[in-house]
């Protein structure tokens, strides 16, 4: 789907995507080298924005350093130190830019999908990623390739976003990787494979992605892609249950309650489920389970479950 065909909402949920990616893909935009900057950095890590400001102004004005000019750039972007100033931040970053600074290209290209100081403007945003992925920046290389594989912005090119995620996934993006994995398991851009595709899910997994844990814990306790593990398998779904999915607080309830890869809890198995009711998974099959506990069993199990509601953290978006 071309950017003008694009309805303005589908467009708009695909940018706030897309903006949630990068802030979780990137590293700081504004990420020091080992260099003369460290002071400014330092400063600007731990909050002293004021003594980052002036360092970084020093800098850019005297040695008209890229870095530094970066650095301005965030420090007006998200008013640290100084007020909210989104076309000085796009002045800096556009000088910045100027000397091939991949941070300060990605910068522009998020103010672009943003729409902020000028328009939205996902197109011109594609080119700055573009130029930010030529560079090595790995955020930029992963949100090109979700440019590439919806449409937006560019050409939609299965097998250039598939390239392009396997760059970032190598590079160790946990997104990259469980991205990857799923074009693999499904045979989009790439052979089928699901052998790989697995392989892909549980370096995500292993790094922390939720929808990698949930998918990879699937398939090895299946056996699919991957060697059939019940037991590890029903730990791994534990941890994206205790992180709030509902897949694996539903898949939790069944495991708890068929005995499989852990020993069976009717009081454990209940509250997931009820869990997982709450947070809009349903299972008939296990509001019937339930039906069948005791009294003493379901009442423990939604002592649980309130608890559970009170103190659990927010859901992974």
């Amino acid at each position: 789907m071309t950017t003008a065909r694009a309805s303005a909402s589908a467009l708009a949920l695909f940018v706030a995507l897309l903006t949630q990616a990068a802030n979780a893909q990137a590293p700081n935009a504004a990420a020091p080298a080992a260099n003369g900057l460290d002071v400014a950095f330092g400063a600007y890590q731990r909050g002293y924005f004021l003594t980052a400001f002036a360092d970084a102004t020093r800098l850019a004005e005297q040695n008209k350093d890229p870095q530094s000019m970066t650095l301005l750039g965030e420090l007006y972007a998200n008013g640290q130190g100084v007020g909210r100033d989104d076309a000085k931040a796009e002045s800096w970053y556009k000088l910045a830019a100027a000397r091939n600074d991949r941070d300060a290209i990605f910068a522009l290209a998020m103010f672009r999908f943003e729409g902020r100081n000028g328009p939205r403007d996902v197109e011109a945003g594609a080119k700055l990623l573009d130029q930010a992925a030529k560079l090595g920046h790995p955020a930029a290389t992963y949100d090109l390739a979700l440019l590439y594989m919806q449409g937006q912005g560019v050409q939609q090119d299965l097998k250039r976003a598939a390239d392009l995620f396997r760059q970032s996934a190598q590079a160790g993006n946990a997104e990259a990787q469980y991205a990857l994995g799923t074009m693999y398991k499904d045979g989009r851009g790439v052979p089928k494979d699901l052998a790989e595709a697995m392989r892909l899910m549980g370096r995500a997994a292993l790094a922390g992605n939720l929808d990698a844990m949930v998918e990879f814990a699937v398939a090895q306790f299946n056996g699919e892609g991957t060697p059939k593990n019940e037991a590890a398998a029903a730990q791994l779904m534990l941890i994206a249950a205790r992180r709030g999915n509902p897949i694996a607080e539903n898949r939790m309830a069944h495991i708890l309650s068929a005995g499989r890869g852990m020993a069976a809890d009717p009081v454990e198995a209940v509250k997931w489920h009820l869990i997982a009711r709450q947070d809009g998974k349903s299972d008939p099959d296990l509001d019937l389970y339930m039906s069948k506990q005791s009294a003493d069993v379901r009442t423990a199990a939604e002592k649980k479950a309130k608890l559970w509601f009170t103190t659990a953290p927010p859901k992974n978006p």
